[in-house]
């Protein structure tokens, strides 16, 4: 069977194919954080950051204790860039393409809130310092313009059971694993993952 036979190629398919969004879904969606979103912003633990450039796209884990992304009104979100690799994929998206998305997850809790909007990227002292971390201040902030606010309703995490569900680690391959296969033996996997919670642990803020 060709399955590119059966392909959707225009939206009035797509739409035929799932008929009418209800008119929840519908109403749900506001153009700035509403003290209800804002209750969830709050506390969340947890955000994947969503980009868009010109080498690609990036969606990339943030984390922090819950309220760590600060709605500074009701229009403008304000979220740390804590230490990482350096790879910086997100913020290299947003000095060619402002657009970004959001996505909050909450532990325990069923509903995830989306945010889309523009974000810039700030290195103003006084910002900084209002960031800091166990005495470190991040290397920047992303001052995030609001334009569309949703909840997700909770069928994903219904399905993947994801706050019950624990996978051992010992069924993964671990970081040291991957980069030595990857590297085909130049980087030695035991010795890396051997020295990876001492070097997370001193370099998280």
């Amino acid at each position: 069977m060709n399955p590119f036979g059966h392909r959707i190629r225009r939206i009035d398919q797509l739409e035929d194919l799932f008929g009418d969004a209800g008119e929840a879904s519908i109403r749900k969606e506001v153009d700035h954080v509403h003290p209800h979103y804002r209750a969830l912003i709050e506390a969340s633990p947890f955000v994947i950051l969503a980009t868009s450039g010109p080498d690609g796209l990036d969606a990339s884990p943030r984390g922090d204790p819950p309220g760590f992304v600060v709605v500074d009104d009701a229009k403008t979100l304000l979220m740390p860039e804590r230490r990482g690799n350096n790879r910086i994929d997100s913020l290299r998206n947003i000095v060619g393409d402002p657009r970004v998305a959001l996505l909050f997850l909450i532990p325990g809790h069923g509903e995830t809130l989306r945010v889309n909007g523009r974000a810039r990227i700030s290195v103003a002292p006084g910002l900084l310092v209002r960031f800091a971390m166990d005495g470190k201040a991040p290397k920047c902030v992303l001052v995030i313009d609001v334009d569309t606010v949703y909840f997700q309703c909770a069928r994903a995490i219904h399905r993947s059971k994801l706050w019950e569900a624990v996978v051992g680690g010992e069924a993964l391959p671990t970081p040291g694993k991957i980069l030595q296969a990857l590297t085909e033996g130049s980087m030695d996997g035991e010795t890396y993952d051997r020295e990876l919670p001492a070097r997370q642990k001193s370099t998280l803020y």
